[in-house]
């Protein structure tokens, strides 16, 4: 099994964190923006090879990572609403972090605008949401704490004003899995 990403990529650690809890062997493949271009069909990472099977998606690696090692993959119709939500603003977010990085800022139009207005509408969502003391630690969950973290380091979001998030954030960061995948600073 070969998982080809970014040190950076939140959908590769949420990859590398299922085969971290899972206990599945692997190697990890450096794969930046050039090559993703020229190597995955999707022309991003994560994408991972097993055998002559080559999967395209972080949520389809995430299905064989979990079913390969007996789990199950989203038994709960709920956290997978959370996982494709927390998608939603996570991909908006990319987009808008590689529009910027191409010289087009958030505001530049009111597209970009409403998909500005998109993320913090989930943020806000997700922050009045009633969350068990602890956190579960699940593929929805997983998803959006990598989210989080990866706004963080990347200075996309001011996260202020969601103490909630915050907080399971920092419970997040006590994970051995999350502690192990982090990008590098």
């Amino acid at each position: 099994m070969k998982l080809y990403g970014s040190f950076t990529s939140p959908y590769v650690r949420h990859c590398r964190i299922a085969l971290e809890d899972s206990g599945e062997q692997y190697e990890f493949v450096e794969a930046d923006y050039t090559r993703s271009g020229q190597e995955s069909t999707a022309q991003r990472v994560p994408y991972m090879q097993i055998g002559t099977m080559r999967l395209n998606d972080s949520a389809t690696i995430l299905k064989f990572v979990r079913e390969h090692s007996g789990g199950e993959f989203f038994p709960d119709l709920l956290d997978f609403d959370l996982f494709c939500l927390v998608n939603a603003a996570l991909d908006t977010c990319v987009n808008l972090f590689l529009l910027e990085r191409e010289g087009l800022p958030a505001d530049a139009n009111p597209y970009m605008q409403r998909q500005h207005g998109r993320i913090l509408s989930i943020l806000e969502h997700l922050n009045a949401r009633t969350w068990p003391t602890e956190l579960p630690w699940t593929d929805g969950t997983i998803r959006l704490m990598c989210f989080l973290d990866w706004a963080q380091f990347r200075n996309r979001v001011d996260l202020t004003p969601y103490p909630v998030l915050l907080g399971l954030l920092e419970q997040a960061r006590q994970r051995n899995a999350f502690i192990a995948t982090a990008p590098p600073q």
